[in-house]
């Protein structure tokens, strides 16, 4: 969107600044003083929320009805449009997710612990079935609700997520959430009454949406209960398991 040079910026923000602050949401007051800056007003863009972390602040806002996330300097003298990586653990630095309205919108939720966790998966997809096999190791430390998010790319997704959200018990969603691959003919060749199906496909395209909303792009994607992004091999070694 920008056309900014960012090496500089980025090499004097990575090794002069500390990037690990905790995301403290900036008032709606300087939000306005930001939205007077010629280059945002010029632009006509609208902050919709910011974020101090330390060093930057990060702008999540709108421009002619798209959404997209910049970054100022403290000084407000400089945008950054692009990825900002944390140099401490190489993840990028992003504006925690906004879960107003997710809770209870879950398929299910798995586990009994009190890490709170938000997981965006599909049940063909390698990577989340790699994940998922190590979750009873955690279920006494995590509570994970569990949301569906069947990509396109993957024929038998939709279908699976369908059948797996079908099982009448908590239980039993989580046994054929584990057995998926075992499960695809079953899910197939699943019988619905047009109300049964007409509330699953609901409920799917909800949590399909909230995960758009989210800016999920691949599975799985997980959150923690401040809108943090968490990569699953790091949520695991959290937890003393090693990824093999």
């Amino acid at each position: 969107m920008f056309d900014f040079t960012k090496k500089v910026l980025i090499s004097s923000l990575l090794f002069t600044c500390s990037l690990n602050a905790a995301n403290k949401e900036v008032s709606k007051n300087e939000i306005a003083q930001m939205e007077q800056l010629e280059l945002l007003k010029r632009a006509q863009i609208k902050i919709t929320k910011a974020y101090d972390i330390g060093s930057l602040y990060i702008l999540n806002i709108t421009v002619q009805g798209n959404a997209d996330e910049i970054y100022l300097t403290k000084d407000k003298k400089l945008i950054l449009s692009g990825d900002v990586i944390d140099v401490s653990n190489g993840m990028k630095i992003t504006a925690p997710a906004d879960l107003t309205g997710a809770r209870g919108k879950e398929a299910f939720t798995y586990g009994k612990g009190t890490e709170e966790y938000f997981l965006f998966t599909d049940p063909e997809c390698p990577y989340c079935k790699k994940f998922e096999s190590y979750l009873p190791q955690i279920a006494d430390k995590v509570k994970i609700r569990v949301f569906y998010f069947p990509l396109e790319s993957h024929e038998n997704a939709k279908d699976l997520s369908l059948y797996i959200m079908n099982q009448k018990t908590s239980s039993e969603k989580i046994e054929a959430m584990f057995n998926a691959s075992e499960n695809l003919d079953a899910a197939k060749n699943a019988k619905y009454t047009q109300a049964e199906l007409a509330k699953l496909e609901k409920s799917l395209e909800e949590q399909i949406q909230i995960g758009m909303k989210l800016n999920v792009q691949g599975t799985p994607t997980i959150f923690d209960k401040d809108g943090k992004s968490i990569v699953w091999v790091n949520l695991l070694e959290k937890f003393g398991i090693e990824v093999k």
